[in-house]
């Protein structure tokens, strides 16, 4: 990973803390590093793909209605909900243009997306292949009109069991020689049901591939499924919310800077976070970790990755030169080269003066 005391360099300067919070936050430069494409369908953008494939569309309010769920297994089925919408390759192609859209609104320069192939093998509906071209059609499009790039990160479903995700990443390694986008995997799901530490070997062989390694983990279980993480070389952690329970994987994550994709909002309406008073954002900064702002899946929880920013920012107390440091934070931790690295973090260096 890129190391920049980015830290001491923002010391030198100071931001008017009279502007208006949610005016500057929108125009920070930022990146979007736990975000998953089918968790992105806005309402809206699930009406348009009802009336292009369904005999009845969907009206607004009954697409609002699919995104409800009490915790978080009936998140999961809603999230199931939303996917069984998707019924060519070319909704794909919807989606990640609608996506890169909305995320520009936001200030958002760079995103890295989780794709859950291991979905579409699990539904047996769409050829993978066309769903990879498609979707690649929807960035480069959404890339040239927004100025947002995008990298793939290809999502396996953990709790489908270690054959099925083998496949996943198997065919992660063969679109990344295809589509240099395609940088990374990951697992998601029930962590429960399919511990990190299995998937070992599993990540080994992504890794050998050339694919950078991503995890969820401590979302919904302990601070063992964030050591797991680590365990298997994990280079960035979504979640970690349980990490907070352990005071030596603090100290670890701390030495080592693993980026930590934090999700407030998410834990919260998921209940895997019972209030916000709880949420271990603030601590997690001042212990030093490398943490990151980001939404998982907006609709779902009602806060885009902007309103992330503006809720932590007011709630626990960030200043606006910190909030920088966040936006810098996920710009170092993102996988893109060394040289775009470098241009994003100058515009944030110098954004606003």
């Amino acid at each position: 990973m890129l190391k920049i005391d980015y830290t001491k360099r923002m010391a030198r300067r100071s931001t008017p803390e009279a502007l208006d919070p949610v005016t500057w936050l929108r125009g920070l430069p930022k990146a979007e590093l736990h975000l998953h494409l089918e968790g992105s369908i806005t309402p809206e953008t699930l009406v348009e793909l009802s009336r292009r494939n369904d005999a009845q569309p969907l009206t607004l309010e009954a697409a609002r209605g699919v995104y409800s769920y009490n915790d978080f297994p009936s998140f999961l089925m809603s999230f199931k909900s939303v996917t069984e919408r998707l019924h060519t390759p070319a909704d794909y192609e919807t989606i990640t243009y609608n996506m890169l859209r909305d995320l520009a609104l936001q200030g958002v320069r760079h995103a890295e997306v989780y794709l859950s192939i291991g979905i579409l093998y699990w539904q047996n509906r769409l050829d993978v292949d066309e769903v990879m071209t498609a979707a690649e059609r929807g960035r480069l499009r959404a890339e040239h009109d927004f100025g947002v790039s995008l990298l793939w990160i290809i999502d396996a479903v953990r709790h489908f069991g270690l054959t099925e995700c083998a496949r996943v990443f198997t065919k992660a390694a063969a679109l990344s020689k295809v589509y240099p986008s395609v940088v990374g995997i990951g697992i998601g799901g029930d962590e429960a049901r399919g511990p990190a530490q299995e998937f070992r070997e599993l990540y080994a062989e992504a890794k050998a591939a050339g694919l950078h390694l991503t995890c969820h983990a401590g979302e919904s279980t302990g601070p063992q499924s964030v050591w797991a993480a680590i365990n298997i070389g994990a280079e960035r952690i979504g979640h970690a919310l349980t990490a907070v329970e352990d005071p030596d994987l603090i100290a670890v994550l701390a030495e080592r800077q693993i980026p930590l994709e934090l999700n407030v909002t998410s834990n919260l309406r998921t209940a895997c976070c019972p209030t916000l008073f709880d949420h271990p954002t603030r601590h997690y900064f001042e212990e030093g970790l490398m943490i990151t702002l980001n939404s998982d899946d907006p609709p779902f929880f009602g806060a885009n990755l902007l309103d992330e920013y503006v809720m932590v920012q007011r709630e626990f107390s960030f200043s606006l030169d910190q909030m920088r440091e966040l936006a810098a934070n996920s710009v170092e931790a993102s996988f893109l080269p060394p040289e775009r690295k470098l241009a994003l973090l100058g515009e944030i260096e110098h954004y606003g003066w």
